[in-house]
This record gives structure tokens, C-alpha cells and sequence, in this order.
């Protein structure tokens, strides 16, 4: 089977060391090449960078997701159902807060998925399936 593509994300924080902190510390992504105002991080086998921005990030639009305002604008990663339960009580007990707490979405219909979203310190917004 040939290899996976890995992506691409760059996206802009206000917090260069609060990012730092939630990406690697939070999260567990191991952080790549960096410098004084960005930084690389090993997303679940892809490459998300940060960069560093006086003005954080622009407003964005939302859409409503099970009856909640989510980002238009957002990433994320789709994970084998373990890992999926592990990083979502490593979030609980680190006190991440949810915009979409765990649980299943369109149970018993075709796209039945396991799903939350979170924010990063520079609210980004991030859902993991």
C-alpha cells in the first residue's frame, strides 16, 4: 500500500509558548525546527507550524455544529477509535475545555463518527474524529 501523504498546516498564535505548551505539552506533538517567532510540530504524523502574530488571529465565520458555533475555519485528525479515547481523557484530566464535548454524532447513519473540537491558546479551532 503506498504511504499516506502527510499535510501541511500553518496557522497564526498570539503565544508563542503557551502554543508551545498545548501542542506538545497538551497534546503530545513533538515539536520540530523552531525559531524565535515560529515553530514546527509533528500533528499526529503531520506537519502543523505556528507563527507567531502581534495581532492574533482575525475574526472568522462560524457554522452551527450540533447546535454550537464552530470556526468555519479549523483543523484537525482523524484517529483509530484508541486513540481517539485516549487523547480525549488526556484532555479532560489536563482541564481542556470542550466547544464540543466527546461523544458520537450521527449514531446509527452512514458517517456515524466519534468527535469534540477544542481550541488552542490562540483560539484555533481543532476537532479530532
Amino acid at each position: 500500500m503506498p504511504a499516506i501523504p502527510r499535510f501541511h498546516l500553518a496557522i497564526t498564535v498570539n503565544d508563542l509558548a503557551a502554543a508551545r505548551e498545548f501542542y506538545a505539552g497538551v497534546l503530545g506533538c513533538s515539536v520540530g525546527r523552531e525559531s524565535e517567532r515560529w515553530m514546527d510540530f509533528d500533528f499526529f504524523g503531520h506537519q502543523v507550524t505556528i507563527h507567531l502574530v502581534a495581532d492574533g488571529a482575525e475574526a472568522v465565520a462560524t457554522i452551527s455544529v450540533d447546535g454550537k458555533d464552530i470556526p468555519v475555519r479549523h483543523f484537525g485528525v482523524i484517529l483509530v477509535w484508541d486513540a481517539w479515547q485516549i487523547l480525549s481523557r488526556r484532555l479532560e484530566q489536563a482541564g481542556v475545555a470542550f466547544l464540543i464535548a466527546p461523544g458520537i454524532r450521527f449514531r446509527n447513519q452512514p458517517g456515524e463518527q466519534a468527535t469534540f473540537f477544542i481550541q488552542d491558546p490562540s483560539e484555533n479551532c481543532l476537532e479530532f474524529k
